[in-house]
């Protein structure tokens, strides 16, 4: 092809450029190397021109360009497409993974080609972060290498799914969540990361996941501190929340004479939270609400005045802060109870 095209001058013919674009498709294939490929390509051209008459053979240049650049083209867009197909594998694998929507023995099989094994316990950690994590984003892909560049690829897999960003990791490996969620709060400003319980066997994955999108659901909704928060030391949270009568009976006879003061029962119960989450230390909850102590003070007792619940006895503390727990998760005074 090359002496022809030199011995007339011409440039390549279309079909002789979808040829080596075909043949760059067919090598990329089979696995070959491409700089062999075009090592191999440079000598043919050399071993060519040697052949030509030395007229003939400074025009070897340009189709030797010609063909080897479309060559490079087909091998390309081979590799583009096999790594389309396997990006369309992997993400159809994660949603199969974490919503258990696929038969579980196909979905080990699966799991063995991304370095998970199913039989054994998984946990789940899921980050949040103040802009959506996305398969492209810079912050995602350097917490992913950071990860498997500390505890290799086996047993681990780290993707994005809905804007946040997921580790699933073997239970004998629970430093790996650890890390992740010190990386991906590192890595983010003002970031959070929710860790779920270890559980066994396939189903283990969306349990543990699930536990994770619920704490950071809580931690929205209760406003708990915290950058990284565990599933297993929020378990009081749902226990409370079960019968949605009973704790909208509780708040409503506990705190609803709270309605009665000057501004309503907002910073009442605000002073509540500031003061149980404070540990009852009063100087360090009216820090906590830029409130002098003396102030802090005369809210404790009108709280006690209109409850009938002291919140320095420990009698009735129990009392008052799970009914302040209780409001928190229905919305009290503002959402709506019905």
């Amino acid at each position: 092809m090359l002496g022809d095209a030199c011995a007339t001058g011409r440039r390549l013919t279309r079909d002789e450029l979808e040829g080596r674009r075909r043949e760059g498709t067919r090598a990329a294939e089979a696995g070959v190397r491409l700089r062999l490929l075009i090592r191999a390509h440079l000598a043919a051209a050399h071993q060519a021109q040697a052949q030509l008459p030395p007229a003939q053979g400074v025009r070897m240049f340009g189709p030797a360009e010609q063909a080897v650049d479309a060559f490079v083209e087909g091998y390309e867009r081979a590799q583009n497409d096999a790594v389309r197909r396997e990006e369309g594998a992997r993400r159809e694998f994660i949603d199969d993974l974490l919503y258990g929507r696929s038969d579980l023995g196909r979905l080990a099989e699966r799991a063995a080609r991304f370095g998970l094994r199913l039989s054994q316990a998984h946990g789940v950690a899921v980050a949040e972060a103040r802009e959506p994590y996305d398969d492209g984003f810079p912050v995602a892909r350097g917490i992913e290498e950071a990860v498997l560049s500390r505890f290799g690829k086996r047993h681990i897999l780290v993707a994005t799914k809905d804007g946040r960003l997921v580790c699933v990791a073997s239970g004998d490996q629970p430093e790996v969540l650890t890390y992740f969620a010190k990386r991906a709060y590192a890595a983010t400003d003002g970031g959070r990361v929710a860790v779920g319980r270890t559980h066994p066997g396939p189903g283990g994955v969306v349990q543990s996941y699930e536990e994770a999108l619920g704490a950071l659901d809580l931690a929205g909704r209760v406003g708990l501190e915290g950058p990284v928060l565990y599933a297993a030391d929020l378990l009081v949270y749902p226990v409370l929340g079960r019968d949605r009568q009973a704790m909208e009976d509780l708040v409503e006879s506990t705190l609803g004479p709270l309605r009665q003061a000057r501004g309503g029962a907002g910073p009442l119960l605000d002073t509540l939270h500031a003061y149980f989450d404070t540990g009852c230390v009063a100087t360090e909850a009216a820090r906590l609400l830029s409130l002098s102590v003396r102030a802090l003070t005369y809210r404790l007792q009108r709280i006690h005045t209109l409850t009938r619940h002291d919140p320095a006895d420990p009698r009735h503390r129990y009392t008052l802060q799970t009914a302040a727990i209780g409001a928190r998760l229905l919305g009290w005074p503002e959402g709506d109870q019905g």
